[in-house]
């Protein structure tokens, strides 16, 4: 099971009610960040998850709105007592700023390793569970959407083992993906496992126009999140001078890559209520879902 959060849907700027920018996925005790918005610990205290495990900060771009919390959570994280180290991935520029940040916050017990993102090519980036697919968006500066994927395990088959004669003493770590070999004898994991599972996709934009290459790189989300800058079709001239996404133009995007749901989120600071507009999404794709800070799902793998 996956549990995912969304911690701010503001963008810009924070309202009562609504923190700004970030999210939040938990599996098997271990958390990745995206965004780090002010309000972002507050919306964690509240949640009760344990900041202490978030193994991976990730940053679509440096806006404040998306980074200006950072310092406060690593104090924080510095206070749970972690110190095992942190890996924090985002655009060129990263570790002029993160210094900049760690101004304020100098001495931490974990060390942070920074993996800075150069030009516009696709990344891959595998950190415990989790593998990191990022991919260049259109924004005015540097700017990425990330893609989550949680990968199942192939299924164990005791028949299919006792048919290919293994030694039961080499089951365990073939089920963990290793070959052994014992004389002239090559055992494989696929003389034990079945065929590969289907695992979970959760895709993240924020701050971008929309296009074609977003459109494969979400395909087929569990749920993907994205940013609803404005509700109006009458924003969409807004949207397209400062480079963000009205709901329809979102909802285009989940209708086109087949996903299982839409979130909205990022709100205008001028859109007190993003749920009188929902329906704008909501013709084009019926799974929409207004996101608000602290909402919450768990998702479980398919059979």
């Amino acid at each position: 099971m996956l549990d995912v959060c969304l911690l701010g849907c503001g963008g810009s700027m924070p309202i009562p009610g609504r923190n700004l920018t970030a999210m939040i996925v938990s599996y098997q005790g271990r958390k990745l960040l995206i965004d780090c918005g002010e309000g972002t610990q507050v919306s964690l205290k509240i949640l009760g998850w344990k900041i202490r495990n978030i193994d991976v900060i990730l940053f679509t771009h440096f806006h404040a709105d998306h980074i200006a919390g950072l310092p406060g959570l690593l104090l924080t994280i510095a206070n749970s007592g972690r110190l095992e180290p942190i890996t924090i991935i985002g655009p060129y520029g990263l570790i002029k700023i993160v210094t900049g940040l760690k101004v304020i916050a100098p001495v931490l017990p974990y060390s942070i390793e920074l993996v800075e993102l150069h030009g516009k090519e696709k990344y891959f980036q595998k950190i415990g569970y989790f593998n990191i697919n990022i991919l260049s968006v259109d924004h005015g500066i540097p700017c990425f959407a990330y893609s989550i994927d949680v990968q199942r395990n192939r299924k164990f088959y005791r028949e299919k083992a006792l048919k290919n004669k293994v030694p039961l003493i080499f089951w365990s770590k073939l089920q963990k993906g290793e070959e052994i070999k014992q004389g002239d004898k090559l055992y494989t994991p696929d003389m034990v496992l079945g065929h590969g599972r289907r695992g979970l996709k959760i895709s993240y934009c924020t701050d971008s126009r929309p296009g074609r290459e977003l459109v494969e790189f979400v395909k087929e989300s569990d749920i993907f999140i994205c940013e609803g800058m404005y509700g109006d079709d009458e924003k969409k001239h807004k949207a397209i001078s400062y480079k963000h996404m009205i709901f329809s133009e979102a909802a285009v995007i989940a209708k086109e890559a087949e996903v299982e749901e839409l979130w909205l989120t990022h709100f205008s600071p001028s859109m007190i209520e993003p749920q009188a507009y929902i329906e704008n999404a909501k013709n084009i794709f019926k799974n929409t879902i207004i996101g608000q800070d602290r909402y919450v799902k768990s998702i479980n793998f398919k059979e």
